[in-house]
Parts: C-alpha cells; sequence; structure tokens
C-alpha cells in the first residue's frame, strides 16, 4: 500500500511525525527546481519549524522539466519520508510541509498562480548551477534563459504582483555558486533589463535575494532503498529520500515578508554567508569533486569507497588541509581544521551509497568555485596545489569519455578541448573554453600531464 494521507496511521510507529494540522496550513513557499535535495533539506527544515508552531508556511513545489518528483509526491498526497541514515543505523521522519508539485510546463498557470498569490512571500530554488543560465562570462545567457528556465515565470509573477499590490517576494537561491543570493540578484536584474526595463525597479525596490549556504549530503534513492524502507515502515514511499544525520544551513537575515523560524531548528541566520559559503564550496564540493574525477579513474563507484583508497585519501587531506581550508577567511565560530576532519568521517559514511557519476555532472558549471578559484589564491601566493592539479587531470579523462558519456552543458566544447595535443590550454588558456582568473603556469602544466595517460 502506497504512502497517503487516508493512510498516514498505518506508518509504523518508529516513524516520527510531524504532527501538526496540514489542512489549515496554507502555502507561504514556492520553491522552484524540487527535486531530491530540496525534500532533505528546506523543506525538512520548513516542516520541523511548522511542527515547533510557525504557521502558513506550506510549499508547493515547482519542477522546471521532469514530471518525476510530481507522479511521487502527488499520488501522495505531497507526504514523504526522509530517512537518515550512518553506519549500523536509520531514522525515518514524516514530512508534510509540501502540498503539492507542478509540472512548469504542464500547469504554467498554477504556477503562476502560486507565484502571484498575496500569501506567498518565499520563491526558494534549487536549479543546480547550470539552471541560472550564465554565460562564460558570468553574464546571463539571454538565448539559455528563456522558455524552460525560471526568468520568464518569475517576470511574469512579478508583473502580475505589482499590478494587484501583493508586494515583492524573498528569491532564496540555495544553490552551490558563491554569492548565490547577489548572483540571482544580478541575473535576474539583466534579464528584466534586456524584457521589461520598468519592471526592473520594483525588483530592485519590493524583492530581497538573501545568500544562503546549504550543506547535507542527499544521494539518488534506489528501488533497494525504497524496498527497504517499505518493509521497514509499512507503507511505499515512491518520494523517499535518503540522506545523513548530518544538516547545515546558513542564511543571509534579508527577508522581505515573513519567514519560518528555521533558526528554531538549528538554521543559522547570519549577516554574511560568505566564511560559510566559501569553506562549503572549496572544502566538501571541491573534495567531493576530486572524489569523483580521481575515484571513476580508479574504478571507484561510490563516494566512500574512493575515500577508502588510501592514494584518494592522501589527496582529499591535501585539498583540505593545504589547498582549499588556507584560501577560506573563517568566520570567529568556524574551525576548518575540525569542518575538514568531519567531511572525511561523513565521505566516509558507507551507508549511503553516493554516487561518483552523479557528483561528476556538469563540471563546467562547479570547477570554477570549487577548484579554479582556489588555484588563482595559491597562485598569486607563488604556491602550487598538487592535488587540486591531479583532480583537473582525473577531470580531463572524463572529457575524453573515460567513464562513459559526459553529462555537462558544455560537453561538446569541453570533450574536443579535452582531446586536443594541449587540453591544459584548450580548456584553461587565456582563450580557453573554461575561461578563469587561473591561468596554468609551465609547472601547472607539467603536473596536470604528468597524470594524463
Amino acid at each position: 500500500m502506497r504512502l497517503s494521507a487516508g493512510n498516514r496511521a498505518r506508518l509504523d510507529q518508529a516513524v516520527a511525525d510531524f504532527g501538526y494540522d496540514r489542512a489549515s496550513q496554507q502555502v507561504g513557499i514556492v520553491h522552484l527546481g524540487i527535486g531530491a535535495f530540496h525534500p532533505a533539506h528546506q523543506a525538512w527544515y520548513t516542516d520541523r519549524a511548522m511542527a515547533a508552531g510557525d504557521r502558513d508556511f506550506a510549499i508547493v513545489g515547482v519542477s522546471l522539466r521532469s514530471p518525476a518528483v510530481a507522479e511521487q509526491l502527488n499520488p501522495q498526497d505531497g507526504l514523504y519520508t526522509v530517512t537518515e541514515r550512518s553506519d549500523g543505523a536509520a531514522a525515518t521522519r514524516l514530512v508534510g510541509a509540501v502540498q503539492r508539485v507542478l509540472v512548469a510546463d504542464q500547469a504554467r498557470d498554477a504556477v503562476l498562480g502560486s507565484l502571484s498569490a498575496a500569501q506567498t512571500g518565499i520563491v526558494s530554488l534549487t536549479v543546480t548551477e547550470k539552471g541560472y543560465c550564465r554565460a562564460a562570462d558570468g553574464s546571463l545567457d539571454f538565448a539559455a534563459s528563456g522558455a524552460g528556465s525560471f526568468y520568464p515565470l518569475l517576470a511574469e509573477a512579478f508583473q502580475q504582483r505589482r499590478a494587484a499590490g501583493a508586494g515583492g517576494l524573498t528569491l532564496l537561491s540555495c544553490d552551490n555558486l558563491a554569492d548565490n543570493g547577489r548572483q540571482l540578484a544580478r541575473l535576474m536584474g539583466e534579464y528584466l533589463d534586456r524584457h521589461d526595463p520598468a519592471l526592473r525597479s520594483w525588483f530592485d525596490a519590493e524583492c530581497a535575494c538573501p545568500s544562503t549556504m546549504v550543506d547535507r549530503i542527499v544521494p539518488a534513492t534506489t528501488a533497494a532503498d525504497r524496498a527497504e524502507l517499505a518493509a521497514r515502515i509499512g507503507l511505499d514511499d515512491h518520494g523517499a529520500v535518503m540522506t545523513e544525520p548530518f544538516s547545515q544551513w546558513v542564511i543571509e537575515d534579508t527577508f522581505v515578508a515573513p519567514r519560518p523560524r528555521w533558526e528554531a531548528v538549528r538554521a543559522e541566520l547570519v549577516s554574511d554567508v560568505r566564511p560559510y559559503e566559501m569553506a562549503k564550496l572549496r572544502m566538501l564540493n571541491g573534495a567531493h569533486s576530486l572524489l569523483a574525477y580521481c575515484g571513476l579513474r580508479r574504478g571507484h563507484a561510490y563516494v566512500h569507497q574512493a575515500i577508502a583508497d588510501p592514494a584518494i585519501r592522501q589527496l582529499v587531506e591535501t585539498l583540505l588541509r593545504d589547498e582549499a581550508a588556507p584560501t577560506v577567511a573563517a568566520a570567529p565560530d568556524q574551525d576548518l581544521e575540525r569542518y575538514g576532519q568531519a567531511l572525511v568521517a561523513r565521505f566516509a559514511n558507507p551507508a549511503l551509497n553516493h554516487q561518483l557519476i552523479q557528483i561528476a555532472m556538469d563540471g563546467s558549471q562547479k570547477l570554477p568555485q570549487r577548484w579554479l578559484e582556489t588555484l588563482a589564491i595559491h597562485q598569486a601566493r607563488g604556491q602550487q596545489c598538487p592535488a587540486i592539479l591531479t583532480g583537473i587531470a582525473g577531470w580531463i579523462q572524463h572529457l575524453r569519455g573515460a567513464n562513459g558519456p559526459v553529462d555537462d552543458p558544455r560537453a561538446g566544447v569541453l570533450s574536443a578541448a579535452a582531446q586536443s595535443a594541449d587540453p591544459v590550454s584548450a580548456l584553461f588558456g587565456p582563450d580557453g573554453a573554461l575561461a578563469s582568473a587561473w591561468l596554468p603556469s609551465a609547472a601547472d602544466r607539467a603536473a596536470i600531464n604528468a597524470h594524463l595517460d
């Protein structure tokens, strides 16, 4: 029997229940880009805030591409479970924060109705790095930001809200971009300047785009995961998500509308997100990419297998301790050495089965903030980053097809550059396919080429 509101009482008593009256909660948040991460993170925080007494922050999820999440959650009345896994233990919670999921190209009017509704105050986003439609120089790619992206939806919703006097929105980016809130504000502004300049001033005056840092490892849920869960909780949950016990959410406290008391459920509301963001991007995400490209190259499939490989573990520890951490201006309460040690322990969690090929996707969108900024900082200090340079060699091999078809929005250009006689210059040189502040020196090229087949 499949999980739904009607048979919620059939769940095993070991499943923690949210406890509040869902029917009395109005929608206050629209989430763009609902996938596996949002249910395990932002919706999970919001659910616990409502369980602690907050009201009217129920969520409408919007899928911009695939109907898969709508097909998982709508027959279950939006209900799903989050299972926290560690070695030898699993704890499951029922989450009721999501009321329904809309597919943008199938229900555009309903999406706009939710975005423009007076009671909606927050629009959160997990659209991945490529969903922001940035050109190589960081500006908005106007060709990519048309139909299918979130920009036209938000612009039309702004028009409707302005006409109705409904007030502005807090746009809450939860993607792995440095200064994600400021980038979203800039890119949205560029879109409005091109398509509706008069609306730009309303957006600037009425809306806010706080920066955030999100941290939780959420692997793709497998059929085996769902079968094991069903045997344990007594119902089939097609929307189940599996994650680790650790979770962190740091949010810049600049909102233009009411928000849940996320700080009551261990989110951190701060004035400056950047130290946390830089640590996460350059340490956790940087190490993840290193594990992916070097791990796949050595025949591993999962993160916990790769970190158990002594050669890869040494690379990861070098990246965390000697390369990434020294580039982060830590906040007073940040202990980067302890954070790095905790990351290695999290990577070693054998219960997650986090696929390396999943992390290896979209390298062109991820590596500038994960690796290239770190390389540029060390280069200015006259230093090299041997672990990251080894990772770049692994990425070049990946672009050459060593791990199967390349899943990247710029796969064609990048793969051609990787196959050239001088792949390092073709990718990272002054006119390279992935321009950045880091330009490889002769020593850098030699270090990378030494690891290429």
